[in-house]
C-alpha cells in the first residue's frame, strides 16, 4: 500500500482545504471529510489536475476547456494546461461545482445545474456562461447570497 501524506491546498477564493496524496506516485487519494471538491483533484504541484476533472465528469478533455471557456486545444500541451488564466477557470468552475454538489445532490447533478440552469438574476445565464465571461466572482456571490438566505429561514 501507497504510503500517503497530507498537504494544504489554497483555493482562488482565499480558503484551504487539506488532502491526502499518495507519496510515490503523485495519485490522488482521498479528501478529507468536508474538503472542497476541488481538494481530490489537485496534483503534488499543487495545479489542477485536468485529466482527472475530465474523467471525474465523463467529458474528454476538450469539452471540459469547452466548459470553462478555453479553447478545446489549450490541455494538450502541459505548458498551457498549468498557465495561471487555464488553472484559474477551472478552479473557479470547480469552486462552483462544488459550492452547489450538497444541494443539487451530487458532483454530476452540480455539474449539470452550473451547465444548463438558467439564473433569473442574472437575465437567464448560466453559471457556465458566466464564467466563461469572466463573471465567476457574482456567482459565487450569487451562492454566498442564497446561502445566508437558507440560514435565514431556519
Amino acid at each position: 500500500m501507497a504510503q500517503t501524506r497530507k498537504g494544504r491546498i489554497q483555493t482562488s477564493a482565499g480558503g484551504s482545504a487539506t488532502v491526502k496524496r499518495a507519496s510515490s506516485s503523485g495519485q490522488f487519494v482521498r479528501p478529507e471529510m468536508g474538503a472542497p471538491l476541488i481538494a481530490g483533484f489537485i496534483d503534488e504541484g499543487g495545479h489542477v489536475a485536468v485529466q482527472r476533472i475530465a474523467e471525474s465528469f465523463g467529458m474528454s478533455k476538450g469539452q471540459l476547456a469547452e466548459t470553462v471557456g478555453l479553447g478545446r486545444e489549450t490541455f494538450h500541451k502541459s505548458a498551457r494546461t498549468n498557465a495561471v488564466k487555464t488553472q484559474s477557470r477551472v478552479r473557479e468552475m470547480l469552486e462552483i461545482v462544488s459550492r452547489i454538489s450538497t444541494w443539487a445532490g451530487g458532483q454530476n447533478q452540480a455539474m449539470a445545474w452550473y451547465r444548463a440552469q438558467p439564473i433569473a438574476a442574472f437575465g437567464g445565464r448560466t453559471a457556465e456562461a458566466l464564467v466563461k465571461s469572466g463573471q465567476a466572482a457574482a456567482v459565487r456571490d450569487y451562492l454566498d447570497h442564497l446561502a445566508m438566505a437558507d440560514l435565514r429561514e431556519v
